[in-house]
């Protein structure tokens, strides 16, 4: 009867610790979890930046001011007539 006991007990201790500790056990669950939620967050961030992306596209597709803006600021330009000036802090 000992043995039966002592059996079961190995055979319930074993099935708790699969449950617990096992590839699709309580930890593992959590971890997983914890990982969906980064990735999501994750996710979030790029679309909101999809959107400020696809709002930018549409600025200069549909206008011409987005586009000098642009290139004014990125590309340094300017246009016919005007005088570019750099302004220095004076401290080297």
């Amino acid at each position: 009867m000992k043995t039966v006991a002592a059996v079961l007990l190995l055979l319930l201790l074993g099935l708790q610790y699969q449950s617990w500790f096992g590839d699709s056990g309580y930890f593992k669950a959590v971890a997983l979890k914890a990982q969906l939620e980064a990735e999501e967050r994750r996710a979030e961030l790029r679309k909101q930046r999809n959107r400020l992306l696809r709002g930018e596209v549409m600025a200069l597709t549909e206008s011409d001011a987005a586009v000098e803006a642009r290139a004014r600021t990125d590309l340094g330009m300017i246009k016919d007539g005007e005088v570019f000036y750099i302004v220095t802090d004076g401290s080297r």
